[in-house]
């Protein structure tokens, strides 16, 4: 189910009070059915920034059926690399998924490492443009997003020529700009947003800074969901998990809830509040902190959590004093009446709820390891492309997706906020 987003704009003029309808935020890009490849070099082979996407749509649409293919290929260029040159990695790779979104990203391999040199440029401005003229020819109705190339690290090492390496990528991601605009494509910039996240790391953990693309070529997590990130609001993705407001003064506490159904709501004598809500999304599938260290700095110091990550409970005039949050019977943080009343953040929280998403991303990655081993076994039958293994591979593949699928369904789960013991202990 899709979050609902349409928002009210009180317009005032000179002439009186006029109500106006704001134009409600663009639908999100992808859709229910739709099938999305992934095509690129190794940083899209390494299954991160498009594990994180996929896991978002799971968790987020819960009800939808969206097949996600990764075509990264290590080492690959505009011309094609190890499995295969540029026209059969289209045919065996894209076109035979029959995709109806796009996404390219390549680059890398394509400066050879090197400052910007005239003739690489054009090898890799003429056959980017022939990989787009391709897609149209052959998938006339799918979308595509171009996607400017990721960064080399010249910020956290020193760069290893005068010109740094990623200079060259800006350049290349400004060809790829102008080729989406001639070609009415969707862009994303990786380089720009992980750059500048680069700098402040460095600046905040000097220590930390380098592991965020260690080798300076790969990201780790928390490089990927930035990207991740930036793919996904071009996109147009919602921040929404669910929205919860709870009054709880007058004779009866009163409930407003978005993407989210309430229901036996009540106050006890003792104060304490309970309810029972299913959600209609999850929150996203972050580890623990003490897991992915660079990860849940990148939390921290970016606007991550704002942009995609948003699970909002409210509770407005509560007693003071300070209240725990249970959640199925399990202590899930403890608040101040004021926390509460200006709203906390559940899917940063030790959740339930995490723990579904949790669940969804280990599928997520049991499902793309099988995809993985398929898929380097079709790479390496450059002939054939029989493999027996690569097809028994292939037939596991809807059972994976429809457990993905069942594991992120949103459950209910009983809501308590209880005043704590002291304060049940305090005399009036």
């Amino acid at each position: 189910m899709q979050p609902l987003a349409v928002t009210l704009l009180l317009a005032l003029s000179l002439g009186g009070a006029a109500c106006a309808q704001a134009a409600p935020p663009a639908a999100f890009t992808l859709k229910d059915g739709d099938r999305v490849v992934f095509y690129g070099d190794s940083i899209t082979e390494q299954r991160e920034y498009t594990n994180d996407v996929e896991e978002f749509v799971l968790t987020r649409y819960p009800a939808w059926k969206v097949s996600f293919f990764n075509a990264g290929v290590g080492g690959d260029r505009v011309s094609g690399g190890w499995a295969g040159p540029v026209d059969l990695r289209l045919r065996r790779d894209v076109f035979s998924r029959r995709p109806s979104h796009v996404t390219i990203m390549l680059g890398m391999n394509d400066t050879y490492y090197r400052a910007d040199e005239p003739g690489i440029f054009s090898t890799y401005a003429e056959g980017y443009r022939s990989i787009v003229e391709s897609i149209r020819k052959n998938l006339p109705d799918a979308r595509i997003t171009l996607i400017e190339p990721s960064p080399y690290d010249d910020v956290t090492s020193q760069p290893l020529s005068p010109v740094g390496i990623n200079d060259s990528l800006v350049k290349y991601g400004q060809f790829v700009a102008q080729l989406s605009s001639e070609n009415g494509t969707l862009l994303a910039d990786f380089n720009t947003p992980v750059v500048a996240f680069l700098k402040t790391l460095k600046h905040e953990n000097p220590d930390l800074a380098p592991q965020l693309i260690p080798g300076r070529v790969h990201p780790q997590q928390g490089g990927h969901w930035l990207m991740a990130e930036t793919l996904l609001k071009v996109w147009h993705a919602t921040p929404l998990v669910s929205a919860i407001q709870i009054d709880a003064g007058g004779k009866q506490p009163t409930v407003e809830a978005e993407n989210a159904s309430v229901s036996a709501l009540r106050r006890d004598k003792d104060g304490r509040l309970t309810w029972t809500e299913l959600d209609g999304a999850l929150p996203l599938p972050f580890p623990a902190p003490e897991l992915a260290p660079v990860l849940a700095l990148t939390s921290k110091l970016s606007d991550l959590i704002p942009s995609l990550d948003q699970e909002t409970l409210r509770v407005r005039n509560l007693a003071p004093g300070s209240y725990d949050l249970l959640i199925d019977g399990r202590k899930a943080a403890t608040y101040t009446q004021a926390d509460l009343s200006a709203g906390i953040n559940l899917a940063t929280v030790d959740t339930p709820m995490l723990d579904q998403s949790r669940l969804v991303a280990y599928d997520t990655e049991r499902k793309n390891a099988l995809e993985a081993e398929r898929f380097d076994a079709i790479s390496r039958d450059l002939a054939g492309e029989t493999s027996k293994t690569a097809a028994a591979l292939e037939a596991a593949m809807p059972a994976a997706e429809a457990r993905q699928r069942l594991d992120a369904l949103p459950r209910p789960h009983r809501f308590e906020i209880v005043p704590t013991s002291s304060q049940l202990g305090a005399k009036p």
